[in-house]
């Protein structure tokens, strides 16, 4: 058997050249599915700007205010997207999205406000009947393949979403010492920030309508549930069991990041308020402590105890379930609200000021000739000075009496004793 170092090992060599060809086979194949698609994207853009912007803006159907409001960016869109369309085409990836990423301001813009344009929408088709005719006749041609605009209105926001699949695909089978890596991963980071900044528009709306949902629930509007910064997290029914031991009663509760609302259902046979709620209690959780009284077992149900600065909760439910999903969204929401708070002390006290200490005095500190800087100092060093040469026999003269110094031993009757260097001085 011969171990001569010259020759090399053939197997391992075809196993990364393997890997590298896979690498390259997945490439092309994502690379090919994004032409394809972002040829699909332009088209549909094109369609939105060509029948619906610009000739409603000739037509004078809806008012250019309206117009804006309704489709935003998206002509800026399609121009950024035919743009880089052009060179994925020609297969140059990194280039197209490097020059594609500094124009993702108008997909940011564009996603802001694509909830408010689909309630303008909707107004518009409600009360416009030119506009509603004019928009039927737009999506029966051929080219619309039975899309209708509300489905064509979120594809900036469906489309970045891909986007971030495509660049990650595209990254990963990409080798680091290709001249497109970085242009690749840096616009992967660019896309990925747009991407949640996209989810995160949507879990707010979403929240939103479940706090107007909540609200419309509750009779009259004792209990206010539409506040900046609060999030819904759950409901459901759960009893509540008297501390002196009296028949537990069902009562509805609304969880939010910051309080936990009681209420009880209304009169089946109210004429206005048949399925709504009358809020009884809303508990902040600022100062909230959960405990399980009773439940860690698989048993049927269990009992939960909520302590308040000013009231006590004891909530009971038989679904042993329900009763573990209730303990944990209340635990979660506490710690969360308590940690939040916690941290915004700490940031308080750090952003204070310190406290400078006073200036030490000189111990030989005379007037300038020329006066005014340090006055005040220079003031009272010379009074301290002309103190402390006064004899002690002149405090038995007429006048209020002078307070007396504390001489150091052994020092001569008519030295100037050296000031204290501690900053309080005895007057």
């Amino acid at each position: 058997m011969s171990f001569s170092p010259g020759v090399s090992n053939p197997s391992g060599a075809n196993i990364i050249q393997e890997q590298r060809d896979r690498w390259a086979r997945k490439r092309s194949r994502v690379a090919r599915e994004l032409v394809l698609t972002e040829q699909r994207y332009c088209q549909q853009l094109e369609l939105v700007n060509t029948y619906f912007v610009e000739i409603l803006k000739a037509k004078e159907t809806l008012r250019p205010s309206i117009v804006e409001a309704v489709f935003s960016s998206i002509k800026a869109i399609h121009s950024v997207n035919q743009s880089l369309l052009v060179h994925v085409e020609n297969g140059y990836l990194g280039r197209g999205f490097d020059q594609f990423c500094p124009q993702l301001h108008h997909y940011n813009s564009y996603v802001d406000n694509m909830y408010n344009a689909r309630k303008i929408l909707a107004v518009q088709l409600k009360k416009n009947r030119a506009f509603r005719r004019y928009k039927a006749l737009q999506e029966a041609r051929p080219e619309f393949n039975n899309y209708k605009l509300e489905d064509l209105l979120p594809l900036p926001a469906q489309r970045i979403h891909q986007y971030k699949h495509f660049l990650q695909d595209l990254t990963e089978n990409t080798s680091p010492e290709d001249p497109e890596f970085q242009q690749l991963s840096g616009a992967a980071r660019a896309v990925s920030e747009v991407s949640q900044h996209i989810q995160d528009n949507a879990r707010s709306h979403q929240n939103h309508l479940q706090l107007c949902r909540v609200q419309k629930l509750l009779k009259g509007r004792r209990t206010k549930v539409l506040a900046p910064g609060r999030w819904y997290i759950r409901e459901g029914w759960l009893r509540t069991v008297a501390p002196k031991g009296a028949e537990s009663t069902p009562r509805m509760f609304f969880l939010f990041s910051d309080m936990l609302v009681q209420a009880k259902r209304c009169g089946p046979l109210h004429p206005t308020h048949g399925g709504k709620f009358t809020g009884q209690h809303a508990y902040p959780l600022q100062e909230c402590t959960v405990d399980k009284v009773f439940g860690h077992t698989k048993s049927q149900g269990g009992l939960l105890s909520l302590s308040f600065p000013k009231a006590k909760l004891l909530l009971m439910s038989c679904d042993q379930e329900d009763i573990n999903d209730w303990h944990q969204s209340l635990v979660s929401a506490v710690g969360k609200l308590q940690s939040k708070n916690t941290s915004v002390h700490k940031r308080d006290e750090l952003c204070r000021r310190p406290l400078r200490p006073a200036p030490d005095i000189p111990q030989n500190s005379e007037p300038p000739a020329d006066g005014p800087p340090g006055r005040k100092r220079n003031m009272a060093s010379c009074e301290l000075t002309e103190r402390a040469q006064t004899p002690s026999t002149s405090s038995s003269t007429t006048g209020p009496a002078e307070p007396k110094r504390m001489k150091l031993a052994g020092a001569p009757s008519g030295s100037v004793p050296e000031p204290s260097t501690s900053s309080c001085v005895i007057l």
